[in-house]
């Protein structure tokens, strides 16, 4: 499935390299093998991931072109993200 990039994600991507080193080829491996997807709103879902001590958070919208990234960031807050039961 191709993943689309907007340039909100491409700026998120780098600022986040930057502060966390997280690459855009992580961002992508997380899109195609999360370790969690929840439902965001509007049909919007959310590929999310561990890292270190915190979670890679990447909203994205599946469209008849591929996955279009929305944007990107991390987080401390793991609890009020991560869905247990899943």
């Amino acid at each position: 499935m191709k993943i689309i990039w907007t340039r909100h994600a491409e700026q998120r991507q780098k600022e986040w390299e930057h502060k966390r080193g997280i690459t855009r080829l992580e961002v992508e491996q997380v899109i195609l093998n999360p370790d969690q997807v929840v439902p965001g709103d509007l049909g919007i879902v959310i590929a999310q991931s561990r890292k270190g001590d915190g979670l890679l958070r990447i909203p994205y919208m599946a469209t008849e072109r591929g996955m279009k990234v929305l944007t990107l960031y991390w987080t401390s807050k793991i609890d009020k993200y991560w869905e247990k039961d899943k």
